[in-house]
């Protein structure tokens, strides 16, 4: 049975969709005589500032221009350094840091929720005016050194500026020394290079603008090379409808921004675009499953949005999820469920700068079954993708958000790469919580990374809304969990395929196995985390940081798109990771002010200033370059 779901009147809708658009354009809200901004100090300058409720606080500034040579804003981070914890003794210890890269909450972020509780949303209007005005966005730096006595505490707000509401999403998957860390605005197509190396301060060592990349839009995931370079998928169209000529002279029609097709492009340490490639083949893409709003001459599903890179192989994975404006215009009844991709593309990138699609596949669906919703087939809405690490191995893994399936190809050098379903995540609902159902459709997963050995597949699952499936749906808890992946990708000839395994037989002995499960706001359907990132460094004898392929920690941040209808609680968990694959949420980081497990960005006030709630997408770990091996 589908859900009863309130459909937004039209007027609503452009109501939504103007202010939605109108907050791209703002700039810092410094004329608003209710909301205090600190002065911006000039390069070099660091200015200090006594606050309530993180005491002294040191501010100072990086300025670059725009890239490119069209663009001469001046675009700035603005550290707010908490002096009490960025000077706190560890005994020695290096600290070791969260980067949580995370938006301002303001009114647009709220609209589609009071849209949909009409009228009950309008009995709070002082709550909702204190929320509303715009503030900056920035990377949150938290002290995550273990045995640290600042563990768990607020060290930096590092705010961007002059550009507010870039919807801060993605970064890279992991971060190694010497890496920029790359991060993406969702809404404005900005990418911003930031210099890491002398943490807790930050710097921005370049931005990229739309004008830089006028063959895609909507900036989702980056995957930084060896050589510090980095593949980062545009999820959206070119800026404008109509043909675009890439970097290697090809031609594809698009229908306009955060629309289709996307690309994928190169940048350098420094975020200025080496290369723009596109995602669409020149042939196109099947019509009856590749819709677009508006239709384009070859109907196309190249909507990029995780990536991941074997250099190794000159091999790169992409997955396509959805036509990006499809989920902002109309989140409570999109026009088609075929504008949820369920395709992944293979690329050849032997020649670093000209990346060139191979193959792509669509996910199978369960032959037996046929959903009344084709939203909810096995397939839908491809989100994530991961590889496989090790140099024997040649395997990627991809997930579906809508569909609840994990999927397996042990090959992605092969012409065609067969890919297979091997998990169902309504496999882990119970040990979220025992009374839970099994049902996997619309869970709502989200990152999967493989362990540097191969032998662990992690991933996040924010789990499904009371209702979603129907008025009897009691809804989903989600939460994190590790599957055994050993087996499976040690095979020479896999045999697990959930569509093929009959009725009430056992699985195929090389399946994944779960490992571990720690659930996340077990009480509460849906309210688990979209995405995670994990601990790849461990502390040497030395006294200095390694990478290690058996992290001990994963974090996950308990936020999607709040323009996209999905409702979560804006809180950052760190789980535990035993060697078996165990988790257990960590119970010693806590919010500072709850004092309760997770850390809370849904607060009064900030480093840099009294700006109200915060949405944390995509966290981080990393160290101060002197402290890593």
């Amino acid at each position: 049975m589908l859900a009863t779901r309130r459909r937004l009147t039209p007027a609503v809708m452009l109501a939504a969709a103007l202010l939605a658009s109108a907050s791209l354009l703002v700039t810092h809200p410094d004329a608003d005589a209710n909301v205090p901004v600190d002065p911006t100090p000039a390069d070099g300058e660091v200015l200090v500032k006594d606050t309530e409720e993180y005491g002294e606080v040191s501010v100072s500034t990086s300025r670059v221009q725009g890239n490119g040579q069209l663009t001469d804003q001046a675009f700035t981070v603005t550290n707010h350094v908490v002096s009490e914890y960025a000077q706190q003794g560890t005994d020695g210890k290096p600290q070791e840091y969260l980067l949580v890269w995370a938006g301002d909450e303001n009114a647009a972020d709220t609209a589609v929720h009071d849209a949909e509780t009409l009228p009950d949303s309008l009995l709070d209007p002082v709550n909702k005016v204190k929320n509303a005005s715009v503030g900056p966005d920035f990377l949150a730096v938290i002290d995550v050194t273990e045995g640290s006595p600042s563990y768990g505490k607020l060290v930096n707000t590092a705010t961007v500026g002059p550009l507010v509401s870039n919807e801060p999403h993605h970064m890279q998957y992991t971060w190694s020394k010497g890496d920029t860390v790359f991060a993406g605005g969702l809404f404005n197509s900005m990418t911003y290079a930031f210099d890491v190396s002398d943490l807790p301060e930050i710097k921005l060592k370049g931005v990229s603008t739309p004008v830089d990349t006028p063959g895609g839009s909507v900036p989702d995931a980056y995957s930084v090379l060896e050589d510090g370079t980095a593949y980062a998928t545009y999820m959206g169209g070119p800026v404008l409808p109509g043909p675009h000529r890439y970097s290697d002279g090809s031609v594809r029609t698009g229908n306009g921004y955060a629309g289709s097709p996307g690309e994928v492009v190169r940048f350098d340490e420094n975020g200025n675009v080496l290369s723009e490639s596109p995602a669409a083949t020149s042939q196109g893409g099947d019509p009856e499953q590749c819709e677009n709003v508006p239709q384009v001459d070859k109907a196309t599903c190249a909507n990029p949005h995780g990536i991941q890179v074997r250099e190794d192989l000159d091999t790169m994975v992409t997955g396509d999820f959805v036509e990006p404006r499809t989920l902002i215009l109309d989140p409570i009844d999109p026009p088609s469920p075929y504008l949820f991709r369920s395709t992944v593309r293979i690329w050849d990138i032997s020649d670093r700068n000209h990346p060139k699609v191979t193959s792509v596949q669509r996910l199978p669906d369960d032959p037996q079954e046929d959903p009344e919703d084709p939203r909810h087939r096995d397939s839908s809405g491809l989100m994530e993708v991961t590889v496989t690490q090790q140099p024997g191995n040649k395997g990627a893994f991809a997930q579906t958000m809508q569909g609840g399936a994990i999927y397996y190809a042990p090959d992605i050098t092969a012409q065609e790469p067969q890919w297979r379903k091997v998990w169902d995540d309504g496999d882990a609902l119970k040990e979220f919580h025992p009374s839970s159902g099994t049902e996997a459709a619309d869970t709502n997963g989200g990152w999967i990374q493989t362990s540097a050995n191969d032998q662990f597949l992690y991933h996040t699952i924010m789990g499904r809304e009371k209702g979603a499936l129907g008025s009897d749906d009691p809804g989903a808890p989600g939460g994190m969990i590790s599957l055994d992946i050993s087996k499976l990708v040690n095979s020479k000839n896999p045999k697990c395929d959930l569509h093929s395994k009959p009725e009430g037989k056992p699985k195929s002995a090389d399946c994944p196995t779960l490992a571990g499960a720690a659930g996340i706001n077990r009480d509460q359907p849906g309210m688990g985390p979209h995405f995670g990132t994990v601990d790849n460094f461990e502390l040497g004898p030395d006294g200095k940081y390694r990478e290690t392929d058996q992290p001990d920690r994963l974090a996950g941040t308990d936020y999607f798109v709040a323009r996209a209808g999905h409702r979560t609680d804006h809180k950052l968990w760190v789980t535990d990771v035993g060697e078996n694959g165990e988790l257990s949420v960590d119970d010693d980081f806590r919010d500072d002010a709850t004092n309760s497990p997770g850390w809370d960005f849904n607060r009064d006030a900030w480093p840099h200033g009294p700006f109200g709630n915060a949405k944390p997408h995509k966290g981080l770990f990393v160290v101060a370059d002197q402290d890593v091996e």
